[in-house]
């Protein structure tokens, strides 16, 4: 039996994806071996700790301008938060900072920004099959469009300010959905930053192996999310057309 076209390409995106992640791993290792990274860290550790709770507050509030930027590089902000604040605590300021700037977005996009919100959404045709699928399932399809990659982050947060989801559905499904990406994203920051600063050879393998493992998991799981995005009406296809 003919295996079906949008299976296929289904996995053909995955495996895409899947390569570039890594390639983007093998590039922050040559960053992290021929620049003095670790040095960088070190500096910003110390000046965040004797800024005190302010350093941790500064963070978090440059998190949130970065995610208001349609196509800022929160990704690389949250490696970072993990290198600086280690798992647990990064993990605490990057989910509470990630949360913080997708509802700013969201209710900008209701109010002042609505007018460039809806120019995005008038570049993409995908939104209208995602503004029906939230009519019917409403956070259901927050949650899943927070699972999958497809969607950019800061410029779907814009986008979910245009739909009739509720305030409260939104912020929740997107906290709950974004945490497992954030952790993992978190981690192998933190493990980056550990290998960086010199840490144990075989504490640094097992901890680069676990964070390369939970980014490839993260990208399995979005595979899920697509499918389950598609069924639900919205086209899944490349992201880049989400951009304005």
């Amino acid at each position: 039996m003919t295996e079906p076209a949008s299976s296929s390409g289904t996995r053909n995106t995955t495996i895409l994806r899947i390569v570039v992640a890594l390639a983007v791993i093998g590039g922050l290792f040559a960053l992290f071996r021929f620049l003095p990274v670790g040095a960088w860290i070190d500096e910003f550790k110390v000046w965040v700790r004797g800024q005190g709770v302010l350093g941790v507050v500064a963070f978090a509030l440059a998190y949130v301008g970065v995610s208001l930027v349609p196509g800022g590089p929160a990704a690389v902000m949250t490696l970072a938060g993990g290198a600086v604040f280690g798992f647990v605590k990064g993990t605490f300021v990057i989910s509470l900072a990630s949360t913080l700037g997708a509802t700013l977005a969201f209710l900008l996009a209701r109010t002042v920004l609505r007018e460039r919100a809806s120019r995005m959404a008038a570049s993409s045709p995908r939104f209208a099959g995602l503004n029906r699928a939230i009519e019917k399932e409403g956070g259901k399809i927050v949650a899943l469009v927070r699972l999958s990659p497809l969607f950019p982050f800061t410029v779907v947060n814009y986008l979910f300010g245009l739909t009739p989801v509720r305030p409260l559905s939104y912020v929740l499904a997107s906290w709950v959905a974004m945490l497992p990406g954030t952790a993992a994203y978190v981690y192998f920051g933190a493990a980056l930053g550990d290998a960086a600063s010199g840490a144990d050879p075989v504490q640094k393998a097992i901890k680069l192996s676990l964070g390369v493992a939970a980014i490839v998991a993260t990208v399995l799981i979005a595979r899920f999310a697509a499918k389950a995005i598609r069924a639900a009406g919205v086209e899944a296809g490349e992201a880049r057309t989400w951009d304005a």
